[in-house]
């Protein structure tokens, strides 16, 4: 096994990265509230921790990857309204919950296939585990971490932080919390500002509700990370991941919750991507700035120029180190598609150059040159999974692999080994670590202009009432992904599926 260090959010440092069992790793990630559609920020953490999941199976180790689906009880605690927001989408939209829940968690998954993402070990659901939850509570509440009121329960943050040191993930200081807790829903019920919810009383106009030991209720949000980590990867595990986002309320309530039950804080390292954001700005629907997952395929957004391919946006988030802010633009996005196109088409020509002559290099300065660049994709990825410093090696090298395909520089300045050696590493990073696999440029103004035809021919079809011709022009594109919606005011609009 390789050397490999990681920053642990905790401790604040790189530290070397050891497993609780050698040759076996657990890593929890927290997965999507499936009460919308995931944007473009949510994409990050999800490529993040695919690309390390990659690269530590890459390495030689077994992992069990649990990423969790939030299917109820998303109680939201710190500077926010409290409220479902699984039950209140539902409302909006006209749908049971779990018929929501259904509708959100397949556009998550196609979503995750469209990125390449490889599918979790284990995804449980939190809707699945309330017993499991409902258990954890009892024991907080048994170990006199928690209180009920009215028929909710909430973790006691002040007695624990008595015993225990609370607020160390995410620097937060209990007296300032104090202070500065904002008063939200059902504030009165509580022993101290800073306490979260584990269970909440249901109203009678609450759809999602199961029964518990003090009465009708669902879980808080944090409680079900605790359960289902604690139930699928024991006591404590190797990795814990999420957005930066997340260390606190939810990280740090998590840490609490399993210290009470498990005696231990749950993960012994802690990684955390940091955000995407829009002219500085964090992406999210309280700021107004969010672009859905198939506004950036389909480039029906008034913020995107055109489209972009979902390798073209794994690519972009993988020229940033995950620790580091990745800022949104069309100018970067476009960068990275020339990028990644120009990196496919340098390993394509790798494979096509014949390799002819000695064993020994023409030029053992270029070919000592590729060799190092090469054998440091390993170190960098070693060092915190550093992905932009590999693709910063793998351009250095592309100019040469191009070179020789043209003839420019002789197939013989490399030696074999060096050959197979290119070959070895570009097919394990771009393929099988980054997951950038080959996808099928369009030429996007082409594209609008052949659909464009396309909807004046069908437009045309249907004023003569030839609605055969128009159904089948409708029909053949749906089945190629590409969806027409008809407006009121008789336009056509389309989206790629």
């Amino acid at each position: 096994m390789s050397s490999l260090k990681v920053h642990n959010s905790y401790t604040r440092q790189k530290e070397l990265f050891t497993p609780i069992t050698p040759g076996y790793i657990g890593m929890y990630v927290c997965g999507p509230t499936v009460s919308g559609e995931s944007h473009l920020g949510h994409a990050r953490p999800f490529i993040t921790f695919d690309i390390i999941y990659r690269y530590l199976l890459y390495s030689g180790y077994q992992v069990r990857y649990v990423r969790n689906i939030t299917d109820a009880g998303h109680f939201e605690e710190e500077g926010r309204e409290a409220e479902d927001k699984i039950v209140k989408k539902a409302v909006i939209e006209k749908l049971e919950p779990m018929e929501l829940v259904q509708k959100y968690t397949n556009l998550f998954h196609w979503a995750m296939r469209k990125f390449n993402t490889l599918e979790p070990s284990i995804e449980p659901t939190a809707t699945g585990h309330i017993v499991e939850q409902i258990e954890m509570i009892k024991q907080i509440i048994s170990e006199g971490y928690a209180y009920v009121v009215n028929g909710s329960v909430y973790f006691d943050v002040k007695k624990y932080a008595d015993k225990y040191p609370y607020g160390k993930l995410s620097g937060r200081i209990l007296d300032d919390l104090l202070e500065t807790s904002r008063d939200l829903e059902n504030q009165e019920e509580k022993h101290n500002k800073q306490d979260f919810a584990l269970w909440k009383h249901a109203p009678p106009e609450h759809l999602m509700r199961w029964k518990s030991p003090w009465g009708e209720g669902f879980p808080g949000w944090h409680i079900e990370c605790s359960a289902m980590s604690t139930k699928y990867l024991g006591k404590q595990f190797d990795i814990h991941g999420g957005g930066m986002d997340l260390l606190f309320p939810h990280h740090e309530s998590e840490i609490a919750q399993s210290m009470v039950c498990n005696k231990h804080i749950p993960a012994r390292y802690w990684l955390h991507n940091n955000m995407i954001t829009i002219n500085g700005r964090k992406m999210g629907k309280s700021y107004n700035n969010v672009i859905r997952l198939t506004e950036m395929f389909s480039g029906n957004h008034p913020m995107l120029q055109r489209a972009y391919s979902p390798m073209t946006i794994r690519f972009f988030i993988l020229q940033t180190h995950y620790r580091s802010t990745l800022d949104f633009s069309n100018e970067a996005l476009q960068a990275a598609e020339k990028g990644f196109r120009r990196l496919r088409e340098a390993y394509e020509n790798l494979l096509k150059i014949s390799i002819d002559g000695s064993e020994e290099a023409g030029d053992k300065i270029l070919d000592e040159k590729v060799t190092r660049l090469v054998h440091e994709f390993d170190d960098f990825m070693n060092d915190d999974f550093n992905s932009a410093k590999v693709l910063a090696n793998m351009f250095e090298v592309v100019p040469v692999i191009n070179s020789i395909k043209n003839g420019q520089l002789n197939s013989n300045c490399l030696s074999r080994e060096t050959y197979s050696l290119l070959r070895v590493y570009f097919k394990n990073y771009l393929e099988d670590i980054f997951g950038l696999k080959e996808e099928i440029m369009v030429d996007n103004q082409k594209l609008d202009g052949v659909l464009e035809l396309l909807i004046d021919i069908r437009k045309d079809a249907k004023t003569k009432k030839d609605y055969n011709t128009s159904d089948k022009i409708r029909n053949q594109l749906q089945q190629m992904g590409i969806s027409l919606k008809d407006d009121k005011d008789g336009g056509v609009s389309y989206s790629l599926d």
